[in-house]
């Protein structure tokens, strides 16, 4: 499939405003680990992903990591576009989980259309939108959420993005994800295991009791 068929606005834009898309765009494949953006200071453009999945991360001066959200099949990231933003800035790095085809448009192409289509304009605005309220949710797990009952919520997510009870992820992975010490992780962990929710192996998790770690989650 091509381009068009993943821009979800694609037949709200005048045909010069298409045109301008398709020949800004460049296609783009990363290997799972690839950094694809590194802060505000570096302008990327627009990534629209095709297949596989990106995340998007802060990085502390102390070198930990949290993830702020991540982007799947037809996403569409715009702060890799920090260029674009006159009135704000984001140090967010972006960096793929997996094996990546994308889609990179250029930022002052996109601005462009941006400029000349209200529908453009709008769809940004929502997009935008999305990605604050998943800033300000993240904040609030932070703030109010025990790390046991976050630990929980991000297994069961991973196993449902993965489609598999059985995740290969190691703990350090799991927290630079959710912005703590491996060592924390390694804790918690293991607490899960002796309570049965989970079996632990090396590079690996696997979840056992999916109902006692949603009642987790959930309490």
């Amino acid at each position: 499939m091509d381009l068009p068929s993943y821009f979800p606005i694609w037949d709200q834009l005048a045909p010069a405003q298409q045109e301008l898309i398709l020949g800004g765009a460049v296609r783009r494949e990363v290997k799972k680990g690839a950094v694809l953006h590194n802060g505000d200071a570096d302008c990327t453009g627009l990534l629209l992903v095709r297949s596989g999945q990106l995340r998007a991360c802060i990085l502390s001066e102390e070198g930990r990591e949290i993830t702020v959200y991540r982007l799947f099949d037809r996403d569409l990231c715009l702060f890799s576009a920090s260029c674009m933003l006159r009135s704000a800035q984001f140090e967010l790095t972006i960096q793929a989980e997996k094996d990546t085809r994308l889609w990179a448009i250029p930022a002052e192409v996109y601005r462009q259309v941006m400029d000349q289509s209200a529908p453009a304009a709008n769809y940004t605005n929502e997009v935008m939108a999305a990605r604050f309220s998943e800033v300000m949710w993240l904040i609030e797990q932070i703030m109010w959420r025990s790390l046991d009952k976050r630990v929980a919520a991000f297994l069961l997510e991973e196993s449902a993005i993965e489609e598999a009870k059985l995740l290969k992820i190691t703990h350090e992975t799991i927290a630079n994800h959710l912005g703590t010490h491996r060592e924390v992780i390694t804790r918690m962990l293991r607490y899960f295991q002796g309570e049965g929710m989970v079996k632990l192996a090396r590079g690996a998790v696997e979840i056992l009791d999916e109902a006692k770690l949603a009642a987790l989650r959930d309490a």
